[in-house]
């Protein structure tokens, strides 16, 4: 394969990322190159999201401690809330209140859906009564319980369980169809999971909604073990078994 000069911008996104991922991301960047000569040089001179080199942020979380790679669809649509972390909204801190889940919490939909989940998976919540009222209790409780009370140890307990926190789509942009720069890196994504694939006991994808699960027809995706759901935005998702059990013996929302 010929080697195609990466813009120095997105080369220089590269060190948010643990050493160990180097090789593989520069590699993913020279398939995405490959693919579409004019893509990345396009995108380095124009507005995206995540802003300040964050591109790459998920990818902090060293190689050899990958055990689930979680992939969401693209970055919040919001400079404040998109971090390059899948599902970590950067505009929430508190995560709860007096009357329930905190303000931003509620206004973040999947967040809210994912949170109300575990608490389901740990008993705290009755899965036909999730709503306002039964809240106001687990958030009472929630201060004083040893729970987590920030998004941020939310993110470092995922971080701790071996998440790879992904987005399908690396950027956002305004005048972009998050499906088409979701294709623009799929060239990428499938340099990452041949990567994690080739591990000695490989990861499980763990993917929510339609544009992550475009990722399975991918045959560096099929060597994974695999795991889909529709995307927390859906208040189904709340009820998701299968989500339930792979989230609730973690304790995501216990300070650990």
């Amino acid at each position: 394969m010929s080697s195609h000069q990466i813009p120095t911008p997105i080369l220089a996104a590269l060190d948010r990322a643990d050493a160990s991922w180097r090789p593989v991301l520069e590699a993913g960047l020279q398939a995405v190159a490959a693919a579409d000569p004019a893509y990345l040089p396009a995108l380095a001179v124009d507005d995206y999201l995540p802003t300040e080199g964050r591109i790459f942020a998920a990818f902090a979380q060293p190689l050899d401690k990958v055990k689930h790679v979680l992939v969401g669809e693209g970055p919040y649509p919001r400079a404040e809330s998109a971090t390059g972390v899948c599902f970590m909204d950067g505009a929430v801190g508190e995560l709860w209140s007096e009357t329930g889940l905190s303000k931003p919490v509620n206004r973040a939909t999947s967040l809210r859906n994912f949170m109300k989940m575990l608490l389901v998976a740990n008993g705290q919540l009755d899965a036909g009564d999730t709503g306002g009222s039964a809240m106001v209790p687990v958030a009472q409780a929630a201060r004083s319980n040893g729970a987590i009370q920030t998004l941020a140890q939310l993110q470092d307990n995922l971080l701790g369980h071996g998440f790879l926190l992904l987005n399908a789509a690396l950027v956002f942009r305004k005048h972009v169809a998050p499906a088409i720069d979701a294709r623009a890196w799929q060239p990428f994504l499938q340099t990452v999971l041949a990567a994690l694939g080739s591990q000695s006991q490989p990861p499980t994808l763990v993917l929510w909604g339609k544009i992550a699960e475009a990722l399975k027809k991918l045959p560096e995706a099929g060597r994974l073990p695999q795991i889909h759901a529709e995307h927390p935005y859906n208040l189904s998702f709340i009820q998701h078994k299968g989500m339930q059990e792979l989230f609730g013996p973690m304790e995501l929302l216990r300070l650990q």
